[in-house]
């Protein structure tokens, strides 16, 4: 995500301090040489006269957009302020100064002279909004509704508040009754709480210990005998159904590994009638299987 399209750049000093000179000598504005490093106090004065000439102007103008643009320059430093109090989420700070500039941007779209506040108190629930709407939309490990995410918060605050009350971990039913909601609710926002992280099992399960072994080592895999194992026990009362001769002819090929001419010969019939039989008596099993599951 990115402003760049929108926000000048304002390490280019010679062009973007010419684009001023111009720009305030045609729109008579104060000239600023670089609208990024300007005092905050100083910023909010400047900034009344650009917002008040922007007023004027036509949306899509290059005039407009000069306008426009020298205002988020002006006040980045909201931006910065706002992001400050991120700070434990360092790593991605480049990210959260970037979607806080959007919402700086939206800010000044929005903003009215008339509405006789402050630019600063009016931007920053707009700047600090984008920037939770983001970590909303990407903190989550597992993507969950919204719905369950504000549930999440609900519940970790319920939790702390009825602890220091009650000296324990409330229960799911007091929690239930703290915030007016069914105990369901409260299961279903417990266990979604248990997709906001997520742990790799390649990780040591003790990281105090160079020699401990990362979960996947220790995890089962999948047993090959189980599906076996249980397929017999749905077969046995469907071969009990079986007449004592489709009994026999099972137990000669499967059990007894006979092949189809052998047991031709020990029934007295030919090959071909065998393996009519043979598929007559697995397709009747197969469909019961089938009907079982």
């Amino acid at each position: 995500m990115s402003t760049a399209s929108t926000v000048p750049d304002p390490t280019d000093r010679t062009r973007y301090g010419a684009q001023q000179s111009a720009g305030t000598a045609t729109l008579d504005l104060p000239f600023v040489e670089c609208p990024g490093e300007v005092a905050p106090k100083d910023a909010r004065e400047i900034s009344r006269h650009f917002f008040s000439r922007l007023t004027q102007l036509e949306e899509g103008t290059h005039e407009y957009q000069y306008v426009r643009n020298t205002l988020i320059e002006l006040n980045l430093a909201l931006v910065r302020y706002a992001a400050a109090r991120f700070r434990n989420r360092s790593d991605q700070m480049e990210d959260i100064v970037q979607v806080g500039t959007i919402g700086l941007i939206k800010a000044i779209d929005r903003f009215e002279l008339s509405r006789e506040v402050e630019f600063a108190t009016f931007a920053l629930p707009y700047i600090v909004g984008e920037i939770k709407r983001f970590f909303r939309d990407t903190s989550w490990a597992v993507h969950v509704p919204r719905r369950l995410q504000e549930l999440r918060i609900d519940l970790a605050r319920a939790t702390d508040e009825l602890s220091q009350r009650l000296d324990r971990a409330p229960t799911t039913a007091e929690l239930a009754r703290h915030l007016g909601i069914e105990e369901d609710e409260v299961l279903e926002g417990v266990v979604a709480s248990n997709g906001y992280t997520a742990g790799s099992i390649d990780m040591p399960t003790d990281e105090s210990e160079q020699s401990s072994s990362p979960l996947s080592e220790r995890l089962g895999g999948l047993d090959a005998d189980m599906e076996t194992a249980e397929n017999v026990q749905a077969l046995k009362p469907l071969i009990r159904e079986l007449d004592d001769r489709e009994r026999q002819i099972l137990r000669m090929r499967f059990g007894d590994e006979m092949t189809q001419a052998e047991i031709g010969a020990e029934l007295g019939v030919s090959q071909m009638h065998v393996s009519r039989l043979l598929a007559r008596i697995t397709g009747r099993l197969r469909a019961g299987l089938l009907a079982v599951e």
